[in-house]
């Protein structure tokens, strides 16, 4: 029988009425995730369906009618807009109520943490990568091994190279008491090249 007098580890206590909001939360966005299956569900058929009816049409008229249609991608990178913005809403529930108060760890030098992680591109990139994989591998159908999968492959690389001395938040907070955020300099795209032609004499 455990011992009441030993207290819970400070990374994991967590207040009863915390604990009913992150409960709380964390059906919603279950909910979501459940009601984006469907909508992707019906969006399957309906691709199937459409790529029936459009058989007959040139395979370069049919692409450009699927960019037309938008991002091919559920990846938050590649949306724009409303959606970047709707995602990026639910990315931040999932990071604020399950990822931070679970994985969060102290912050320090050797392991550094951005309040306004999201104003990160790499950690927004990563962050919503780790998310996804989340959604998959904790689903029912992952089977019993999908959240060990999920720590092992998705969890720990994630957080090795986003809370790495050196990673995308290197400028950003390494004390609670004294918040710091800034976003690192990338390097500059190289300017296209023109092509180096001999004049003929």
């Amino acid at each position: 029988m455990p011992d009441p007098s030993k207290a819970t580890p400070e990374p994991f206590r967590v207040a009863d009425g915390d604990l009913d909001a992150l409960a709380s939360t964390l059906a919603k966005t279950m909910a979501e995730v459940r009601q984006h299956g469907v909508i992707l569900d019906r969006l399957g058929s309906e691709t199937d369906s459409a790529s029936q009816s459009t058989s007959d049409i040139p395979a370069a008229e049919a692409t450009d009618a699927d960019k037309a249609d938008g991002p091919t991608s559920v990846f938050i990178l590649a949306l724009g807009g409303v959606s970047y913005a709707v995602e990026l809403a639910a990315l931040s529930r999932w990071v604020n109520y399950l990822f931070l108060p679970v994985y969060g760890r102290e912050i320090s030098t050797t392991r550094p943490w951005c309040a306004q992680w999201h104003e990160h591109p790499e950690a927004v990139a990563r962050l919503h990568a780790l998310w996804l994989a989340w959604q998959q591998l904790t689903d029912t159908e992952a089977g019993l091994s999908g959240p060990s999968t999920w720590h092992r492959d998705h969890l720990d690389q994630a957080l090795a190279h986003l809370r790495a001395p050196d990673g995308p938040f290197a400028a950003c907070t390494t004390s609670p008491t004294r918040p710091n955020h800034r976003v690192l300099a990338t390097p500059a795209p190289e300017p296209a090249q023109q092509p180096n032609v001999r004049r003929s004499m």
